[in-house]
């Protein structure tokens, strides 16, 4: 019988020398909540890194992130380049707080050079708490695995009351209607889901349309008591 080397089995791996890793996820999670707050409130947008400077993609997350940050909105992205990209120079072109949280790769991901605060972290599951943490709003351009993983997770975190509700918003009506009419005709149709998780997220397109969607929204929702007055 052939002899296993339990080093390759990740839960295997994690022996007593490995509790140390405790620490450096602490450590992650102590730089995002000092670092953090100060961007209180903030929209976190997810989208492809794969969009180039010039796509209608990249563009509108741009003009997006730019009208939100004069609403009074920072912006949060994962800090690297494509839709995180045009989000952060949007914000920063507007005087806002441009958050970059970047993960380290085996495959490295530049950090764009648009955001003004940046913190880099190791482990996906603290970046995603730091992300979401802060963000009285989440915008969803077209993407990926990663950007659908992020949708997904974010929306079952509210259905399941484990964070506050926020407003969700897909943008780009012809790239998820797809997945919004499978959503419909197999989640909902074969109960899967509740007719009131349909209200968990919506669908805009227009940019002016989506920053006034977030403030009314943020505010209904009691999340933006300091900017009742602007």
């Amino acid at each position: 019988m052939r002899e296993l080397d339990d080093k390759q089995y990740v839960l295997n791996g994690l022996a007593a020398k490995e509790s140390w890793r405790l620490f450096k996820i602490m450590a992650e999670f102590v730089e995002g909540f000092e670092e953090l707050p100060k961007v209180y409130p903030a929209i976190t947008v997810f989208g492809s890194n794969r969009v180039k400077p010039g796509h209608p993609y990249y563009q509108k997350a741009e003009e997006i992130a730019r009208l939100l940050a004069k609403e009074g909105f920072s912006i949060i992205t994962g800090g690297g380049p494509g839709i995180m990209e045009a989000a952060n120079k949007g914000a920063a072109e507007a005087g806002a707080y441009s958050v970059g949280l970047n993960i380290r790769l085996p495959r490295e991901q530049e950090a764009n050079p648009y955001a003004n605060i940046k913190i880099e972290f190791r482990y996906f599951f603290v970046r995603k708490v730091m992300m979401a943490k802060y963000a009285v709003g989440l915008l969803c351009m077209p993407g990926g695995y990663g950007t659908l993983d992020e949708f997904f997770e974010i929306i079952t975190l509210v259905q399941t009351h484990k964070i506050r509700p926020v407003p969700i918003v897909l943008v780009e009506s012809k790239y998820w209607h797809g997945l919004v009419t499978w959503i419909k005709e197999r989640l909902l149709h074969e109960g899967m889901i509740s007719r009131e998780d349909l209200d968990l997220f919506t669908v805009l397109d227009d940019p002016r349309e989506i920053a006034a969607y977030f403030k009314k929204t943020a505010r209904a929702y009691k999340l933006l008591s300091h900017l009742e007055t602007t």
